[in-house]
Formats: C-alpha cells, structure tokens, sequence
C-alpha cells in the first residue's frame, strides 16, 4: 500500500510541476502574440508608406522626364519661330524650368522618406521574428510538458523547461527590442 501511495505523490508532484509551466508558458505566449500583433500592424504601415512614396518618387521622376522632354522640344520649337514665338517660348521654358528645379529638389528627398520607412519594415521584421521564434519555442515547450505528464517524465519536462525558457528569452527580446536575432531559425523556417 505505500508503494502506491508514493506513487501517487509522485504522480501529483509532476501533475503539479506541468500544470505551473504549461500557465506560465500560455501567459507569455499570450502576452507576446498581443504584441506580436501590434508591430504586425505596424510592419503593414510602415509597408503601405514605404510603397506610397515609392509610388510618389517613380511620379515625380516621371513629371520630371516629361518636363525635360518638353523644354528640350520649346527650345528647337522656338529656334524656327519670329520674335513674338521666342519670346512664348521663353516664358514656357522658365515654367518649365521652375517645375524641373521643384521636381529634381523634391525626387530626393521622397526617395530618402520611401527608404526610411523600408528601413523601419525591417527593423520591426527582425522583432516579429523574434515573437514567432517565442511562439514556436513555447509551443513546442507546452507539447513536450504535456507529453511528459502523460509518460511520467521528469527528464521530458526538463526538456520542456529548456524550449520554454529560450522562448521566454526571445519574448524578452521582441519587448526589449534588443537585436539577438536567431539567424539559423529563421533561415531553416523562412
């Protein structure tokens, strides 16, 4: 009859120590895929700018084309024109001349913008791939947690203590924005 007592308390004992990881580990999951979904929607902004401006920068680039192709034409328009069609011309040319300088100015600085924000993508990329690299640890923790409930073994739990800590860990780094990023992971799974 001991015996089998023991064997109970054992039993609960490892029921118990499952049961505490497998909370824990759906706590932080939970918390992580609120965030996760956060800077995913953050990651489609700053996505949808980036193609915006890119969509501004190919726009401005064309007025600006157009612009030169028109003055180049006045110009050799105007060389077989009288004094009253040069100087229409002149007048267009200036026009002309004012948007080309607006266009070359602004093309720049809509490029740099455009770049930021692919800049700001990949940087919130490397985050969310922290979060999905948590999510999958911890997953693959609560699995082997239960598993080990099922075949009564510490060693299993153990095992499912190390996958839950390192997703724990790269939790942590997502809401910290720290830059560890588990290049060999994310190249396995992307």
């Amino acid at each position: 009859m001991e015996v089998e007592i023991s064997a109970e308390a054992k039993d609960k004992r490892l029921n118990r120590m499952v049961a505490i990881t497998v909370v824990i580990l759906s706590v932080v999951t939970g918390l992580c895929n609120i965030k996760d979904g956060n800077l995913v929607q953050a990651m489609q902004q700053a996505k949808s700018d980036s193609v915006d401006r890119w969509s501004e920068y190919q726009a401005t680039k064309t007025k600006l084309h157009l612009a030169e192709n028109s003055r180049a034409e006045i110009v050799v328009l105007a060389a077989d024109s009288g004094p009253a069609g040069k100087a229409k011309a002149a007048l267009a040319i200036a026009g002309l001349d004012a948007g080309i300088a607006k266009y070359q100015a602004e093309a720049p600085r809509i490029a740099a913008s455009a770049k930021g924000f692919a800049d700001q993508y990949d940087a919130l990329n490397v985050h969310d791939d922290q979060f999905d690299a948590s999510e999958a640890l911890i997953s693959t923790a609560i699995s082997m947690a239960a598993v080990a409930a099922l075949v009564e073994s510490m060693a299993l739990l153990g095992g499912s203590w190390i996958f839950g800590a390192f997703g724990i860990f790269m939790g942590i780094c997502g809401f910290a924005r720290l830059a560890f990023h588990p290049d060999v992971l994310s190249s396995f799974l992307g």
